[in-house]
């Protein structure tokens, strides 16, 4: 084990000794002034400076502790604490720690509360503390929502100001010179004589310190890393093909695993017959767990052979066993399932009791996470120790599995986060990692790495929900004067917090995220969502409710726009109310060309979405050939606060762009006799290079809250492109995938 694994306390759990000790400096406030209880614990020449900086004979180690999905959260983790530590980038190692509630996410519980992001009221405000508290209090040590950013952006700052700060104090003490006297670059502390005393030499003394009470930090015009463009800390590993995911991790002696479970999950098994796959060459055991069986055998191909060879009935899916019926259950949550109505502005009655200028209704389908790297995880049961190794975005969740399954204390399970060929939030659940956990307490003393087949990964996945919206709107005047959008789906929050044991209540704003809380002044405007039942499992997809709801909002807005003659970027930016969406819609105007002349058969399409506290508009331009439609551009503009790595941000907001894209363009689950029909990436397709346009992206920086960018690029991205398709040839697509109804080449 890498990292973490090798700088503590006493064999394998020495690595949840030393964030204990940072848990312990630091879990309340990192300004309380707590002694580490682990500095008698700690090998000579170490010391622990708050939860977030360790240093040992061999230089400092951050510990970065959001997971890290290929987003490279590793690297903007390292380069906040690296800024104000004084310490170059490349000379520091970083390590994800082991799960703590020192970790927790401060800014996680924020993102479901029923305030739009330009909500700045006191109730807000103390609602948004009380959920920041609430995080603190439960531990919530989660990576997702685009929080890794704004939830580390002062933390972050203040651990490396203050290990800095104890570091020259540490030096003063033995100079005898003022800490006032004393500055520090590229890992030392340097006397006004030119002395230079390395953070290494300095660590043990300043490790017994107390933690500073007050730091003071940086302006950032003297950054010297935030804000210019980064190097990736793990751009060497993953360009050569020497990063170690999960699906990776090798053991002297270790078994490959692999499960086989119901494809309609929840569904269970009727009966099975081992006995031939027992008998194969390399197989070690059998093992059943609940909904099907794991197979443990001396390589992965031969465990999934096994794993097929099993005689197995399964049971019925407990829910509507086929599309239609799905979309069906859906719908009829518009009579009887009322869950909010966040926005309810002017009277919209009397506004369309002469009836409606639009009347139209939408559809989104089932979407698959499936990253490249499928489930996988390494357990490893030995001396009533569990060992586990695997990428996920739920650490403290995954490590209460284990204890839940075996029985075991705290301190006798660990969990090292790897980080991860993928993940769009299908990390956030831990149902591999139980299957490992099972799996190593049948192999005791033998290390098992659990990896799951393509076709267990899209059969087993917790897909982003279906949903449905049915929009009315009126015009007068050549403006937009009423629109009333309703949007049924299932309860992310419901299903995924279920399964996770946290308790959820109110409404779940997630079925109306992206469409309620939007920065437009419309006389009669009103946003309802209704819960329908809980039927196919599922679970949070990149961009969560604003993915689908982008798409009912603004597919909507632009057909009430077209209705009254009017421009889509003049008529949003009338409508707008919030200053920085503004500047964003005239900012992606301006970097389009918006208005422009273009040729017969091509079109321009506008779409807007503030989702996460980010606004983000993009105009996507295509062609209408014989052949089908080519998208040709993209232009997207986001406004984030301020920009901390100039070069990550283009790559997020790309990345944003080709998932939302390529989703609105092929992707679909459908589901026969209770299970999904698409078990791989020929059936799941994808936006193949040739396919993919120019994409220009800008980042505004306003200054204000600092906001993360994983997410909101992905739902502007399928509007855009419908609004597009009808722009070049007056076909309104009202469905995704957008490929049921033309053609792209």
């Amino acid at each position: 084990m890498a990292g973490m694994g090798k700088i503590a306390r006493r064999g394998f759990l020495i690595g949840a000794a030393t964030v204990a000790g940072g848990f312990a400096v630091g879990v309340y406030s990192l300004r309380q002034p707590y002694a580490s209880p682990l500095s008698k614990d700690l090998p000579p020449g170490m010391a622990v400076l708050t939860p977030y900086v360790v240093i040992d004979r061999s230089g400092v180690i951050l510990i970065t502790p959001r997971a890290e999905m290929g987003q490279g959260a590793t690297t903007i983790q390292a380069a906040l604490i690296a800024e104000e530590l004084d310490i170059p980038l490349d000379a520091v190692r970083t390590d994800p720690g082991m799960p703590a509630p020192a970790y927790y996410n401060s800014k996680i519980v924020a993102e479901g509360l029923p305030f739009a992001a330009t909500d700045t009221g006191r109730v807000a405000g103390v609602a948004r503390e009380t959920g920041d508290m609430l995080g603190k209090l439960m531990g919530l040590q989660i990576t997702g929502g685009s929080t890794t950013v704004p939830d580390g952006y002062d933390r972050l700052r203040q651990a490396g100001a203050m290990a800095r700060a104890m570091l020259i104090t540490a030096a003063s003490r033995r100079l005898g010179v003022a800490e006032a006297e004393l500055t520090t670059e590229a890992g030392a502390v340097i006397a006004p004589d030119g002395t230079r005393l390395s953070y290494v030499e300095l660590a043990p003394a300043a490790g017994r310190l107390l933690e500073p009470r007050q730091v003071t930090l940086k302006d950032p015009s003297e950054w010297r890393l935030l804000g210019k463009p980064m190097q990736r800390l793990d751009i060497v590993a993953k360009s050569t093909g020497t990063e170690r995911y999960g699906i990776d991790q090798t053991a002297p002696g270790m078994l490959f695993a692999t499960v086989r479970t119901n494809p309609a999950r929840g569904g269970g098994v009727l009966s099975l017959d081992a006995s031939r796959a027992e008998a194969m060459r390399g197989v070690v055991k059998v093992v059943r767990i609940p909904d099907g069986i794991g197979v443990l055998a001396d390589n992965t191909w031969r465990a999934f052979q096994a794993a097929q060879a099993v005689e197995i009935e399964w049971g019925p899916a407990p829910w509507p066993a086929d599309t239609e019926a799905l979309f069906e259950s859906i719908a009829g949550a518009f009579e009887t399932r009322r869950d909010s109505r966040l926005k309810d502005e002017g009277d919209i009655k009397a506004a369309l009791a002469g009836g409606a200028d639009v009347e139209a209704e939408y559809r989104v389908p089932f979407l698959a996470h499936a990253p490249l790297e499928p489930m996988t995880a390494f357990a490893w049961f030995r001396n009533g120790i569990m060992e586990l190794r695997a990428g996920t975005q739920i650490p403290r969740f995954a490590v209460r599995t284990a204890r839940r399954l075996t029985g075991l204390p705290e301190d006798l399970v660990g969990l090292y986060a790897l980080p991860m060929g993928g993940s769009f939030g299908r990390r956030l659940e831990d149902d591999f990692i139980d299957q490992a956990v099972r799996l190593a307490w049948a192999a005791e003393g033998r290390p098992v790495k659990l990896t799951w087949s393509r076709e267990e990964d899209m059969a087993r996945d917790f897909p982003r929900p279906a949903a449905i919206a049915r929009g009315r709107g009126r015009v007068e005047g050549g403006k937009v004067a009423a629109m009333d959008l309703a949007i049924a789906a299932p309860s992310v929050s419901a299903s995924q917090m279920g399964r996770l044991g946290v308790p959820t209540m109110g409404p779940d704003t997630a079925i109306v995220a992206g469409a309620w809380d939007q920065p437009f002044a419309i006389p009669a405007y009103r946003v309802t969502g209704h819960r329908a039942p809980e039927t196919v499992p599922i679970s949070s997809w990149r961009s969560v409710g604003a993915s689908a709801n982008a798409f009912f909002h603004e597919s909507l807005m632009d057909e009430l726009i077209h209705a009254a003659g009017a421009d889509p970027l003049e008529e949003r930016l009338r409508l707008c109310t919030h200053a920085p969406s503004a500047r964003v819609l005239e900012a992606v105007g301006e970097l389009s060309d918006w208005g422009t002349p273009l040729a017969p058969g091509r079109g321009r399409g506008l779409a807007f979405c503030l989702s996460f506290g980010v606004p983000c508009a993009e105009v996507v331009e295509v062609t209408a050939e014989a052949r089908g439609i080519r998208i040709d551009r993209v232009f997207a503009v986001a406004e984030v606060g301020r920009v901390l790595d100039p070069v990550n941000i283009e790559n997020q907001m790309q990345g944003g762009v080709i998932w939302g894209l390529s989703h609105a363009m092929w992707g679909e689950l459908t589901y026969a006799e209770g299970r999904a029909e698409q078990e791989n990436f020929d059936s799941f397709q994808a936006m193949r290079i040739g396919e993919c346009p120019e994409i220009v992206v800008r980042a505004l920086e306003s200054g204000g809250p600092v906001r993360g960018v994983g997410e909101p690029p992905v739902p502007p991205a399928a509007p855009a492109l419908a609004n597009a398709i009808f722009a070049a040839t007056g076909q309104r697509l009202r469905a995704l995938p957008l490929a049921r109804a033309v053609r792209f080449v």
